[in-house]
């Protein structure tokens, strides 16, 4: 009776258990779509809090439709922050990530950290040029955290040694870009956003760091070639590096940990 039982339940926990976790990640959307309507303004703007159009308040206590899949004001209908469906299809591909990438738990825990915040990060650097302090910071030391948690309940001391330099070679290289060439080298935000994106790659090892690091500017690149080749950009806009710093961390990890 009781193997019968186990043959029963079993499967139905093995597919309710991905449901769950669904669910679970979709739950933060109110969360994700507040943080970029209230950072997708230009730098030197205060947050936004409400409406542009009609100044209706934006909050979590009121989180439909202005926070839902709609994204619109409950007002006057004007489209509030991202797009329909885009940070929820970034959700899902951010969740994906940590279920594809191997390695101990608790580095994979710390990428699926710093992710969650790299969706609304690269959808407002996207939209609005900048990467407020208020996302990059807690993404690139909640990171780091958790992966010194894996070094005491994994491999020791060294790969989070190695992820922390990398960290802060990889931060410190971005923002002597910015120092030497202004507008021409990256921001301060990408060198913020880089603490992460260096520590996690880092972790496993200096080649990986180089491969992601390579692989972001590929992905760059072959973006400006195809905007200026389609007349959205000119040579001398500027191109957001943000959302090709965490494609290409995230791209790498899955790739060198498959």
């Amino acid at each position: 009776m009781t193997a019968e039982r186990v043959r029963r339940t079993g499967p139905v926990a093995e597919v309710r258990r991905p449901v769950v976790r669904l669910l679970a990640a979709l739950a933060v959307v109110p969360l994700l779509r507040l943080a970029v309507a209230r950072y997708a303004v230009p730098p030197d703007s205060p947050d936004r809090a409400a409406c542009d159009g009609c100044a209706a308040p934006i909050g979590l206590d009121r989180p439909l439709p202005a926070l839902g899949p709609g994204a619109r004001c409950p007002v006057c209908r004007a489209r509030i922050g991202a797009a329909p469906a885009v940070i929820e299809v970034a959700l899902l591909l951010a969740v994906a990530v940590p279920v594809l990438t191997g390695g101990a738990a608790a580095a994979r825990l710390a990428l699926a950290w710093w992710l969650l915040w790299a969706v609304p990060m690269t959808i407002v650097d996207a939209m609005a040029h900048r990467l407020p302090d208020r996302l990059t910071w807690p993404a690139a030391a909640g990171a780091w955290a958790l992966l010194g948690v894996a070094a005491l309940t994994g491999p020791g001391a060294d790969p989070w040694i190695r992820a922390t330099v990398a960290a802060l070679a990889l931060g410190g290289g971005f923002a002597a870009t910015t120092l030497l060439l202004g507008r021409r080298g990256f921001g301060l935000g990408d060198a913020k956003l880089a603490l992460g994106a260096g520590a996690l790659l880092g972790w496993y090892g200096w080649p990986v760091l180089v491969a992601g690091l390579v692989l972001a500017l590929v992905l760059a690149g072959l973006a400006g070639v195809a905007l200026l080749a389609a007349r959205r950009v000119r040579w001398t806009g500027h191109l957001p590096f943000g959302p090709f710093l965490v494609l290409g961390t995230a791209a790498t990890l899955v790739l060198v940990t498959v």
